[in-house]
């Protein structure tokens, strides 16, 4: 293990990170609308939305997020739609995300219960105002432990985008091998540099959990 070779290498790692950290914000936060959108579009029953949207998380759900990849980045060019890498990347980390966040976000809403919901229909709630009042403020507190968990299973998938050339940490610390043959020290750095995000966002996020827990969200 060199720490000078390590020391070197840094700046590439920070531009690494720093991208890292913004695609996964990008991705996250449009995983969070689609699968709320989703989850409620389900939840109503909206005739044909529902069918189409039980049809995008089955497909999301069961494709690999390297597929979904090579078939935005490869095979839409052929037809004439040319999407960068990075753009492609966000896109697909929305299309896998927001299927995962659906499904978390239908099991905290469905968790309200049925009795507040027939009750807001009883006073004249409309759709969106039953959504909005009733279903979300308590659905979403329900959901946050699976909100939790897409988060940071959708961070560690930004490690795929290495097969289209995007410059992430995990394809920093490739190159890097491949160059200078160090595993290593860059393979080190990479670990360390997950960690850096994933274990104080991992703490935050057991926290919140708990305070959902406990009753206390929101004191």
């Amino acid at each position: 293990m060199s720490w000078p070779i390590i020391q070197q290498s840094l700046p590439m790692f920070a531009k690494g990170f720093e991208l890292t950290l913004w695609l996964s914000f990008i991705g996250i936060l449009g995983s969070i609308i689609v699968g709320i959108v989703v989850s409620m579009v389900r939840l109503f029953k909206i005739p044909v939305l529902h069918q189409l949207a039980s049809i995008y998380v089955e497909v999301s759900r069961n494709t690999p997020l390297l597929i979904q990849l090579f078939f935005l980045y490869y095979a839409f060019p052929v037809i004439g739609i040319k999407l960068g890498a990075e753009l492609s990347g966000i896109i697909g980390l929305i299309f896998l995300g927001g299927s995962y966040m659906a499904e978390g976000f239908s099991g905290g809403f469905n968790g309200v219960p049925k009795s507040q919901v027939e009750s807001g229909k009883a006073i004249g709630l409309s759709r969106f105002q039953l959504a909005r009042f009733v279903i979300f403020p308590q659905g979403f507190s329900k959901s946050v432990p699976a909100l939790a968990a897409n988060i940071i299973f959708l961070i560690k998938e930004t490690s795929i985008f290495t097969v289209i050339a995007i410059p992430e940490l995990t394809n920093t610390a490739l190159d890097l091998i491949g160059m200078y043959y160090r595993s290593n020290e860059y393979l080190f750095v990479l670990v360390v540099a997950y960690a850096i995000i994933l274990i104080p966002l991992s703490v935050i996020l057991t926290y919140l959990e708990k305070r959902v827990r406990y009753g206390t969200f929101g004191n």
